[in-house]
């Protein structure tokens, strides 16, 4: 007897849920690109070999880019300017300085005094891993991606790829609340940090130190 549709693709759509809670805790550039290249890439799940060598080719870049997010920080500087870098231990390597504007961060002596404070630290590779198997969850519990490499996994499986997303999600939030990070950086959508004002906070501190004296 032939089973329905309906009912091979149901875990998949049982386990949306708990993927959208991974996607949330994931470079949102990366995931977006992700979801939009899968579905044509794999056919939509009616893979050949050439579809499975795209589709895992696409998801080594996207799990990569994913691992080396967690490593990248942003700044607002001294300028307005919003800088990107990536945390080494001697401090952040910036991506985007423009050396012909007059503004050289790395040599400038007060700034670089600040990007030492965005140094690596051990709590990066904790998110970088934990970002990395979050990604891989996700990305096994793609409709697609099963119909690719996992076409008949059975009702053990079935079981496992609905509720592991689930699972994942919790234990990643659990760990990163353990464990924050102050770093925003490529992918993530929230850039606000206090660097920028750090400026104007030394610029007014004498200010209410002279007003104090004059009272």
């Amino acid at each position: 007897m032939a089973i329905p549709k309906a009912a091979l693709s149901s875990p998949a759509h049982k386990a949306l849920p708990g993927t959208a809670s991974l996607a949330n805790l994931l470079p949102t550039g990366t995931v977006f690109a992700f979801q939009a290249v899968i579905p044509s890439l794999s056919n939509n799940g009616k893979c050949e070999m050439a579809h499975k060598f795209m589709t895992l080719a696409v998801i080594i870049l996207c799990s990569l880019a994913c691992f080396l997010s967690s490593f990248t920080d942003s700044f607002v500087g001294y300028d307005g300017k919003l800088y990107y870098g990536i945390a080494t231990p001697n401090g952040l390597k910036i991506f985007n300085d423009d050396r012909d504007d007059g503004l050289d961060l790395e040599k400038n002596l007060e700034m670089k005094e600040e990007l030492e404070k965005y140094k690596l630290t051990a709590i990066d590779f904790v998110h970088a891993f934990g970002s990395l198997t979050l990604f891989l969850v996700m990305a096994c519990s793609s409709f697609d991606v099963q119909g690719c490499f996992f076409p008949e996994v059975g009702p053990n499986g079935d079981a496992l790829m609905t509720n592991l997303p689930l699972l994942a999600g919790l234990l990643a939030s659990g760990l990163f609340m353990l464990f924050p990070t102050r770093r925003r950086g490529i992918g993530y959508a929230d850039h606000k940090r206090d660097d920028g004002n750090r400026k104007e906070e030394k610029e007014t501190t004498p200010k209410k130190a002279d007003n104090k004296a004059s009272g």
